[in-house]
C-alpha cells in the first residue's frame, strides 16, 4: 500500500514539474524561426548582427557600411538565384563558394571594426542627426526590416552627407553656417524618410 502510494506520489509529482516547464525552453519554441548554426542563412544573420554592432558603436562608418553591405547584398542574390534554379536548395559546390565569401567578407567586418576609421559624430545638433541615423540603421539591420541592399544605399546617402560636412567646416574653420545647417537638415530629413519607407516597406532581410 506504502509502496503504491509513493509510485502515485512521485508521478504526481513529476507530472507538476512538466507542467511549469517555462515555454521558452521547449523544443520546438527553442528551435523558433531560427536557422540552423552554421547554414548560410545563419552566417549571413549573423554578419548582419555585427554589422549592426559596429554601426551603433561607430566602430564602422558609412563608408564602411556600404561597402561590405553592398557585398553582402550580391552573395544574397547569388544564394536567391542558385536556390530558384536547383528547387530551392543549394548545392555542395554552391554552398562552398557562399562560404568562402562569407569568410572574405567577416574579415572584412572584422578590419573595419578595428581599424583607425572611426564614426565620430560630435556633441551638437548636426552631430546627433548624424548618430540617430546610424542608430535606426543599426536597428533596421538587427531585426532584419532593412535589407543589406537598403542599407547599402541608405549609408552610401549617409556617405555623401558627411563628405559634405566635412567640406564646409574645412571652408569655414571647423563650422558651419546658418544656411549649411539648413541645407544639411534638409538631407538628413530625406535621408530620415528613406529609412522610415526601407523599415516598413515589408522587405525584410533573407533569413
Amino acid at each position: 500500500m506504502n509502496r503504491r502510494f509513493l509510485t502515485f506520489a512521485l508521478g504526481a509529482v513529476f507530472a507538476a514539474g512538466m507542467a511549469f516547464v517555462p515555454l521558452s525552453q521547449t523544443p520546438a519554441q527553442t528551435a523558433g524561426n531560427q536557422p540552423k548554426e552554421g547554414s548560410v542563412n545563419d552566417r549571413r544573420q549573423d554578419q548582419q548582427q555585427r554589422i549592426a554592432n559596429g554601426v551603433q558603436s561607430g566602430q564602422m562608418t558609412a563608408g564602411e557600411t556600404k561597402r561590405v553591405e553592398a557585398r553582402e547584398a550580391n552573395v544574397n542574390r547569388e544564394i536567391h538565384a542558385d536556390r530558384t534554379a536547383n528547387g530551392g536548395k543549394l548545392t555542395a559546390q554552391e554552398r562552398q563558394r557562399v562560404n568562402r565569401q562569407q569568410n572574405n567578407i567577416s574579415h572584412s567586418i572584422y578590419r573595419d571594426k578595428h581599424n583607425a576609421a572611426q564614426a565620430h559624430f560630435g556633441n551638437n545638433e548636426v552631430g546627433q542627426r548624424r548618430e540617430n541615423q546610424q542608430d535606426r540603421i543599426a536597428n533596421g539591420l538587427r531585426n532584419g526590416s532593412m535589407s543589406a541592399g537598403e542599407a547599402a544605399r541608405t549609408e552610401n546617402r549617409e556617405q555623401n552627407i558627411n563628405r559634405h560636412i566635412a567640406a564646409d567646416r574645412s571652408a569655414n574653420g571647423g563650422r558651419l553656417t546658418v544656411q549649411e545647417r539648413h541645407n544639411i537638415n534638409r538631407r538628413e530629413n530625406g535621408a530620415s524618410r528613406q529609412i522610415h519607407r526601407q523599415r516598413h516597406n515589408g522587405r525584410n532581410a533573407p533569413r
